[in-house]
Order: C-alpha cells, then sequence, then structure tokens
C-alpha cells in the first residue's frame, strides 16, 4: 500500500476551527484579531482567524502517526486557549454556536471574506459554523480529483462519526449536526461530484468561477477537494469535534481511506458514480441521526445500522490500518466512541441535567481543552482481542 510513497506513510494534517465564547454568559464573542498576536507568538502561522470574528482556526504540522496528530492537537489547543483566555474568552470545538450569534456575527475584516458576503449575502449567516480539515499528502492533483470519487461513498459515515452540532440558535434542531444541513444552504458544499478526470474537474470549476458562484477557487468547498496551495488531498466533511483522540484517530482512519483509494486509481480503477439522490440522501440521514439509529448505504441503497456501516469502513481500510500499526487504536476508540453516541449524544446530555445551554458550552470548553491526556492505549494483558472485524462497534440499540 505504501508503494506510492516509499517506506512511510503519507503525512497528515489537521486543521480545526473553534468558537470563542464570553467567560461568563457563554455566548459567542468577538476576539479572533485581538487574540491574534499572542496565539500567532506562539503557533506561527498555524493559527489565522476565520470568517467571522467569534471564530478561530489553528493547524497541525504534517505528521506520521496518530500519537503526532493527538500531541500537535492538543499542544495547539493549548495554546489558542491561553491567549483567549488573556481576553476574558474562552474556546470550545463545535460544529454550531450553542448561545449567541444569528444577526450579531461580525465579519472579520479580510478582503477575501468580505469579497464573499458581498457574493452570498445574507446566506454568509448560515456560514457561522466550524469544521475539522484534514490534509493527506498525494502524488497530484490528477490522483486527489479520483480519490474524491473513491471516498464520496463513505462521506456521509464520516458525517455520522463526527457530528456535533445538534444546538442551533439556542434550540435542539433535532439534529446530530446541524452544520452539515447549514452548510448546504451555500452553493459548491457538500459532496464533490463524479470527476471522470482533472480536466474535468478544471471544467467544472472554471464554469463556476465565470457563474461567481465562488470567489475564488479556494471557495470550492466541496466535502473533498485538491487543496489549492498543497500537495494533498483535503477533506472537509466533519464537524469540529471537542474529543481530541477522536480528532486524532478519524485524521489517520481518513488517511487509511486516501491510500487505499489511492491504490485503486493506480490500477485504473476512477470510482463508483452514485446517484446523486442516494448520496445526500445518505447525507441528510447521517446529519439527523449521527451514531444513533440507521444510516443508508449508499452503494445498496439500504437502511443499516450506522455501527455496522461504520464496521464495514473499518474493514475496508483494514490492511492499511494495520500496515501503518494503527488498527487497534482506531477500532478501540471508535467503538468507546460508538457507545457514547457520538458528540452530538454528548452536547444533549450536557443540556439534559440543568435544561441550561451554559453547561453545554461548559462541557465542550472542558472536553476541548481537558483532553491532553486521551484516551490512552490500556496494558497488553487488556487488550481487545476481538476487533472491529468480527463484531459491531457499536452496542447501543438503534432507535
Amino acid at each position: 500500500m505504501t508503494a506510492v510513497f516509499g517506506d512511510q506513510p503519507p503525512p497528515v494534517g489537521v486543521e480545526e476551527e473553534y468558537f470563542l465564547t464570553a467567560v461568563g454568559s457563554r455566548t459567542v464573542a468577538d476576539g479572533a484579531s485581538r487574540i491574534s498576536p499572542q496565539a500567532t507568538a506562539v503557533l506561527g502561522d498555524r493559527f489565522s482567524g476565520e470568517l467571522m470574528e467569534c471564530q478561530v482556526e489553528a493547524k497541525t504540522p504534517p505528521c506520521f502517526t496518530v500519537e503526532q496528530v493527538h500531541g500537535h492537537l492538543t499542544a495547539m489547543r493549548d495554546a489558542v486557549a491561553r491567549a483567549a483566555g488573556a481576553h476574558g474568552l474562552r474556546i470550545h470545538a463545535s460544529g454550531t454556536p450553542v448561545l449567541g450569534v444569528l444577526g450579531s456575527a461580525r465579519l472579520r475584516d479580510d478582503p477575501r471574506y468580505l469579497a464573499a458576503h458581498a457574493t452570498f449575502r445574507a446566506r454568509t449567516e448560515g456560514a457561522v459554523i466550524s469544521a475539522t480539515h484534514v490534509h493527506v499528502q498525494v502524488p497530484g492533483r490528477e490522483e486527489a480529483v479520483l480519490v474524491g470519487n473513491h471516498l464520496r461513498p463513505w462521506l456521509p459515515i464520516l458525517v455520522a462519526l463526527s457530528a456535533n452540532s445538534p444546538f442551533w440558535a439556542e434550540r435542539d434542531t433535532g439534529y446530530a449536526s446541524w452544520r452539515t444541513m447549514a452548510a448546504h444552504a451555500l452553493p459548491v458544499f457538500g459532496p464533490p461530484p463524479y470527476f471522470s478526470s482533472l480536466d474535468h474537474y478544471d471544467q467544472v470549476a472554471a464554469g463556476l468561477r465565470e457563474a461567481e458562484a465562488v470567489v475564488d477557487e479556494g471557495m470550492l468547498f466541496w466535502d473533498v477537494r485538491p487543496c489549492t496551495h498543497l500537495p494533498t488531498v483535503e477533506i472537509r466533511v466533519m464537524d469540529a469535534v471537542a474529543d481530541a483522540e477522536v480528532v486524532a484517530v478519524l485524521a489517520v482512519l481518513i488517511r487509511a481511506m486516501v491510500v487505499t483509494a489511492l491504490a485503486r486509481v493506480s490500477k485504473g480503477d476512477t470510482g463508483p458514480e452514485l446517484p446523486e439522490p442516494v448520496l445526500s440522501t445518505a447525507y441528510w440521514r447521517a446529519a439527523r441521526d449521527g451514531l444513533r439509529g440507521h444510516g443508508v448505504d449508499t452503494v445498496g441503497g439500504r437502511l443499516l445500522p450506522v455501527h455496522e456501516l461504520v464496521t464495514r469502513l473499518v474493514r475496508d481500510v483494514r490492511p492499511v490500518l494495520t500496515e501503518y500499526g494503527e488498527f487497534e487504536r482506531v477500532c478501540r476508540t471508535l467503538r468507546r466512541w460508538c457507545r457514547q453516541g457520538g458528540g452530538a449524544t454528548v452536547q444533549r446530555a450536557a443540556f439534559g441535567r440543568r435544561g441550561d445551554l451554559r453547561d453545554v458550552v461548559d462541557a465542550l470548553t472542558a472536553d476541548t481543552i481537558g483532553a491532553a491526556t486521551g484516551y490512552g492505549t490500556p496494558p497488553a494483558d487488556t487488550q481487545e482481542p476481538d476487533p472491529v472485524v468480527r463484531r459491531p462497534i457499536a452496542t447501543t440499540e438503534s432507535r
């Protein structure tokens, strides 16, 4: 599997977006420009502002192991949290803001984002959302495009695994990932179309620019795309997730998906052409139910328990995970995460204790910053001998 890259896995990197909140009210608060000098002093160009002043972004460097990913995630979260704390602010990772915003979010004073607002107008209010982006190195743009075809059937499962945005406008939306639904209100979001080649991709992108549906190529916000400034394929489908161990595991799971896809592309396989209604329905179901209940098998078109779909994904990439020494850790963490019900379930549980959304923000903040120890590897004599393939990851009954 590693023939394309030599003796080591391709590097993987993670970008995370965080909300800034006021310590007292727990509402999202402007402050990206204020905390930037202190955060940049530690992280350099791995820290930046985002679309709105109530959001910031931090990035890991290229990593080769899940331990490196996890270590950089916790270190950069700590750096951003300290910078925010110096200005009376806190940070948390969530796909949508829990308290505040709608109509009050202030756009960051950046020419690119101002141009986007001029184009999309009030629709930018729906873009007050935060995501996790994963970059995996690939040989070239052609491979990045064709890898996207192979990843499309699995993208709804990544939506379910990362679903962490049940609240919007200070109410429960009934969805596990409202960020997914809000993002789709904008053009050029969601799963990419099937592309037969790089030329096909470039033709479609040129048409969208001509129609002024995007400000620049960097605003082709498909959930899988060739990166415009790095030799990577970028996977953008996931909510911002508070649990750093889960983010690290999802990053290496995605790397295994990319490497598996590259092996198929190298044999001339350009990927399956899925019916768009099936894929969009699978997205909707994953966004609504997350890790609870059933999801759509995009190839067979059937409803299956989500834990079975997750197991199928892990089984598909098991040879790569095993080769990189990550299979056991990925299985253990995903099993734990599925039992918990994912981020949306954690948020609702925090709200359910007292019916107070401030408790949700506090829980998200604690999980985002307090995840430094992660979910460690148990001693050898407690390793589970029967990981994913022979039994479901989750034990929770489906709804």
